[in-house]
């Protein structure tokens, strides 16, 4: 039973940063998934790995908590965000590497 502890990134449809301050400890897949054929939806006879989701607000905690119970896992740091700072004057600067057209 390996564990992965991690930040989450914000998704797609967010444009701010919300649910994404704490850590996560999820538990990896053992089981692989296969089609239901009735409905053909994904199922599994893990349950750890698609129902169980821990949130923590430090790294420490969710280390901790590993550690208590005796669960391996791996540890994810997260990678700063790359910030390019632009201005809308900047569409149209003289210097522009591509023209700005319609």
């Amino acid at each position: 039973m390996l564990a992965r502890i991690f930040r989450p990134s914000k998704t797609a449809m967010q444009s701010g940063k919300g649910k994404t301050h704490d850590w996560v400890l999820e538990f990896e897949a053992t089981d692989a998934r296969r089609a239901d054929p009735l409905m053909g939806w994904t199922q599994t006879a893990d349950t750890e790995s698609s129902q169980v989701r821990l949130s923590f607000e430090t790294k420490d905690e969710a280390v901790r908590y590993a550690d208590q119970h005796a669960i391996a896992f791996q540890l994810i740091d997260p990678h700063p965000a790359r910030r390019i700072i632009k201005t809308y004057a900047d569409n149209f600067a003289f210097g522009r590497k591509v023209p700005w057209t319609h």
